[in-house]
């Protein structure tokens, strides 16, 4: 999974090698997301209260260039709601769905016990 502005730059190597499940661009009310921006500066103090204000209002210009280049590179636009109730199915689907990384070995996410490949018989 890649999360950011930038995870659409590996779209189409990832697509390429059959690595994708999927691509998408978050589509945000623009002013919503703006707002939540601001408040979230604002109590972190990250910067003057007159300097966040422009930064937003030019983020909130940029945004939809930013979800153009997004799409263009191989991103499909969606709402949040539809690109988790997509990830949930392919999570539904995928045989080690209940794994956890620091799942001990013979259990959901490592079915075989160490030095022991899925070739292996017992």
């Amino acid at each position: 999974m890649a999360e950011g502005i930038f995870a659409a730059e590996i779209v189409a190597e990832c697509r390429r090698r059959g690595l994708l499940a999927g691509a998408y661009a978050l589509r945000r009310p623009r002013g919503a997301t703006f707002l939540r921006r601001l408040a979230r500066d604002l109590g972190e103090q990250r910067k003057a209260p007159r300097v966040l204000i422009r930064r937003g209002l030019l983020l909130l210009r940029t945004e939809p260039t930013v979800l153009r280049r997004q799409t263009g590179l191989g991103a499909e636009a969606a709402r949040g709601r539809v690109v988790l109730r997509r990830v949930a199915a392919l999570l539904a689907g995928h045989p080690h769905r209940a794994a956890h990384p620091s799942a001990p070995h013979g259990e959901p996410g490592h079915p075989h016990p160490p030095g022991q490949s899925s070739s292996s018989t017992a």
